[in-house]
């Protein structure tokens, strides 16, 4: 079986390359970004390629299955920019691979794709797709899913998967998870758990996380199964300000959402930081998710619990860790994380 990944080199796209390389049944991986890193991998052979410009079917050619995981979150200034990838490269992406005659594609969604929902019990995949109105990133999401039903419609004969996890994290990707979400600004030092003396507990604010890794063996498992649709991959258990509390040793500190989104506003216009307060909306609107369906019908167990995911991103952000991908790199950013100020804290890409 050969595999092509388009956003290969990200977080997600990193561990679904490590998945693929110690399954037997695929024997070669093509790996697609628009900038190839310097990572090597078992399987793996790299090609640079844009989904929003350049040709796909070509490199499409030959492949049994494509997995779709390309997708920008900054810059977050530049809507139309993150749309014409996001939304249209994604479905550019889907159609070539539909021409290069290619049965299956696998496409990473996410918790983000679901219209608001409820914290105190679980949703499956059945809730509805209208995203959260007030985040982009949740509009952008709820899009490509409307889009790829009727894809579906129209091409039968092709198997999609649709992963929806919530956070997604790992060590090696906090570099990249911190440029993105923290910016230029952020100090690795401030992820110390001994400064962590009061957790905000903002209400209406529990969510899910899963190790990246674990995403990766989830599409390795639906690569190889008979298997379509949705699956909501989480790990156990969902978070909130309690629980990050007891884990930490801290206390929680309660926080009304409306003024704390009134202060990320402000300071996303300062340029303080690259993310919107959409983001905040997001995570007060999803909904818990219920994971049954991929641990009944993938096999799916993750390895990792919330805590240990989360604690790892923590360590990650301590050390520096990093991958030698563009997304992933502590060189992304410059010296003294010049490239990232250059860029207008979220207005344009490094």
């Amino acid at each position: 079986m050969r595999v092509a990944v388009v956003g290969a080199t990200g977080n997600v796209g990193t561990s679904v390359l490590g998945s693929l390389a110690g399954e037997e049944r695929v024997r070669s991986v093509l790996g697609i970004a628009r900038r190839i890193p310097n990572l090597e991998l078992p399987k793996v052979e790299w090609e640079a390629a844009d989904v929003a410009r350049d040709d796909l079917t070509d490199r499409f050619s030959g492949a049994d299955a494509v997995v779709l995981l390309s997708w920008l979150i900054q810059p977050s200034r530049d809507l139309n920019k993150l749309w014409m990838v996001n939304v249209e490269g994604t479905m550019r992406a889907a159609r070539a691979a539909v021409r290069a005659g290619v049965e299956v594609i696998l496409y990473a969604s996410s918790v983000g794709t679901y219209s608001p929902g409820p914290k105190d019990r679980r949703v499956d995949e059945r809730w509805p797709t209208g995203g959260v109105a007030g985040s982009y990133y949740a509009r952008q999401k709820a899009e490509v899913e409307r889009r790829l039903d009727r894809f579906e419609a129209e091409n039968p004969r092709v198997r999609v998967v649709r992963m929806r996890p919530g956070l997604v994290f790992k060590r090696e990707a906090s570099q990249g998870i911190r440029r993105l979400f923290g910016g230029p600004l952020f100090s690795g030092s401030l992820a110390r758990t001994a400064l962590m003396k009061a957790i905000p507990d903002v209400p209406g604010l529990r969510g899910q996380v899963v190790h990246s890794h674990d995403v990766g063996e989830a599409f390795r498992l639906a690569l190889v199964r008979e298997v379509r649709g949705a699956f909501n991959l989480a790990a156990e258990p969902p978070l909130d300000a309690a629980g990050l509390a007891r884990a930490f040793g801290a206390r929680t500190l309660r926080v009304p959402a409306r003024p704390l989104r009134a202060l990320m506003d402000v300071s996303w216009r300062m340029r303080l930081h690259p993310v919107s307060p959409g983001w905040l909306d997001l995570a007060l609107g999803v909904p818990v998710m219920d994971t049954g369906r991929a641990r009944r019908e993938l096999g799916w167990e993750p390895r990792h619990d919330a805590f240990e995911t989360v604690d790892e991103l923590l360590e990650g952000l301590r050390s520096g860790a990093d991958l030698d991908t563009p997304p992933l790199s502590r060189a992304t950013g410059g010296r003294w994380r010049v490239r990232e100020l250059l860029t207008g804290v979220g207005g344009r890409e490094p």
